[in-house]
């Protein structure tokens, strides 16, 4: 009953006039920003934090989320498009839906992406609504030994869902705790890694890897071939909305993403990341069907299960934010910072203090994302008109928009020269066959791992025992073990690199 009432509060506040608008010039600026490539939701969200000053909170963090929505599903439609995903989540998206759209269906793709978002963020929503108060009981139960722990398990779980070589996961995943190392050691104060070069004392940006290792890097592995063997479109699109095959090949699809996206959504530290490579994984584990498109070749399954699930994920990684005060990722992080603008402190108290303001944006999530499929399917045709573009427009294109999103975050044209760097790291990485995506993973948690290993220990006086002894702590530990102990099974092992070959 009390659910009810509650959801009752909130789409009362979201559904007045100017909480609406808000939300709609949030769907429609994310939307737009989304689809240019290079410039996703951090970027957007970040140039846009100081626009928010004047708005009512509420109206200010309904608007955000808007974009947040907006923004993903244009990372997914350009990760569809033109194989660049518009931010991390949306990586797995670009090995089906770009081949899908290179065989002229990139209507189907994109309408997979949008239903699939739909469905998952609606369901996410309504878990946040109803697992949200008593989970809050759960999180403070949350120590630094069990933050650290969880950190493992996720970092653990990136290993055993990279695809490839199990030894440049890790190699990976090492590389981007090491690049998290870099920049002013917050307990000390002592610049570390920096060379001497006062831009990099504040570290390196997510969106400068990102955006350079995918974007910069995707564009350097074209321009390398001849214009004849280059990744552009020449096939015309027919058919812009799956057929009732595709339906019954995506339905079961989206249902497992929802499910598995919801669940690693709750747990801090990249959960809408782990969640589409999990979901990825698990569809390339299931039967084909007679007739269905191996995946790697435009299989619908690949794009509708990845990107139900980081939808799904990204409502419930609400879930720490809302009751630990906690960003599980970059979007979250620029969320905390809308909310301290307003002087609402994240955390447990907001359902308390601010019932109007919790409920509001739960409410609000349910709205934007049906705006959002009746701002996005209508549209599809003119999405699909990017596919006319030649190349030699589209990619100086791209490099500008990618250069501007990264420009705008800090004002800093050190950060360009930055992203060109990463540009041939992930040329590189192509050429020797390496995957790149747990390297933003470690990138990502690498510091929030750092500074719970260093509170564990400073509240333990130095004993390393603590993580064991606690048992929610051991608990995870002994799960990544567990986890660990299985993918390296002789017979696991073969089966994972089966499930991993492109066919």
């Amino acid at each position: 009953m009390d659910l009810i009432s509650n959801l009752a509060l909130g789409f009362g506040v979201a559904f007045t006039p100017i909480n609406l608008m808000y939300a709609l010039i949030g769907c429609i600026l994310g939307t737009l920003i989304g689809v240019l490539p290079g410039i996703g939701p951090v970027a957007t969200i970040a140039m846009l934090l100081p626009a928010t000053y004047a708005l009512p909170p509420v109206s200010a963090l309904i608007m955000l989320a808007g974009i947040y929505y907006g923004a993903q599903y244009g990372g997914s439609t350009t990760a569809i498009l033109v194989n660049l995903p518009g931010e991390s989540s949306s990586v797995v998206t670009t090995i089906d839906g770009y081949q899908m759209a290179r065989k002229g269906r990139a209507g189907p793709a994109l309408a997979a992406a949008g239903l699939g978002s739909f469905f998952a963020g609606s369901v996410g929503t309504l878990i946040l609504a109803a697992f949200a108060p008593p989970l809050t009981e759960l999180a403070f139960k949350f120590g630094p030994a069990e933050y650290f722990s969880l950190m493992i398990l996720g970092l653990v779980g990136a290993v055993v869902l990279a695809s490839g070589s199990l030894l440049k996961a890790i190699a990976m995943i090492v590389l981007g705790l090491l690049m998290g190392l870099i920049g002013t050691d917050v307990n000390s104060g002592v610049a570390r890694f920096s060379f001497d070069i006062p831009e990099l004392t504040d570290g390196v940006g997510f969106v400068v890897v990102a955006m350079g290792v995918f974007g910069y890097g995707e564009i350097i592995s074209n321009l390398s071939r001849p214009e004849e063997d280059r990744e552009v479109f020449t096939a015309k699109v027919e058919g812009l909305f799956p057929t009732k095959e595709d339906f019954k090949n995506m339905m079961p699809a989206v249902l497992r993403g929802t499910a598995l996206g919801s669940l690693l959504g709750v747990l801090p530290g990249g959960g809408a990341l782990l969640a589409a490579f999990a979901a990825y994984t698990i569809e390339k584990k299931t039967n084909l069907r007679p007739g269905e498109v191996p995946f790697g070749q435009g299989n619908i399954r690949g794009v509708a299960a990845p990107e139900a699930a980081n939808n799904a994920g990204a409502q419930t990684s609400f879930i720490p934010l809302l009751t630990l005060g906690i960003p599980p990722n970059a979007v979250m992080a620029l969320m905390v910072g809308a909310m301290t603008i307003h002087n609402i402190q994240p955390g447990p108290q907001v359902m308390t203090s601010n019932p109007e303001l919790f409920w509001g944006l739960i409410a609000s999530m349910w709205i934007g994302n049906l705006m959002l499929v009746i701002l996005n399917l209508p549209l599809i045709g003119m999405w699909i008109k990017l596919l006319s573009v030649p190349y030699r427009f589209l990619f100086p294109a791209i490099v500008l928009f990618c250069a501007i999103g990264v420009y705008s975050t800090n004002n800093n044209t050190f950060d360009i020269w930055m992203v060109a760097g990463f540009g041939l790291v992930g040329y590189l990485f192509m050429k020797l066959g390496v995957e790149p995506a747990p390297l933003l993973l470690g990138f990502i948690l690498g510091p929030m791992m750092e500074e719970n290993l260093r509170r564990a220990l400073l509240l333990s006086r130095g004993d390393w025992t603590v993580f064991g002894t606690r048992p929610l702590s051991a608990g995870l530990l002994a799960a990544a073990a567990l986890l660990l102990v299985i993918v390296l099974l002789p017979s696991i092992k073969s089966k994972r690199e089966e499930a991993f070959v492109e066919e």
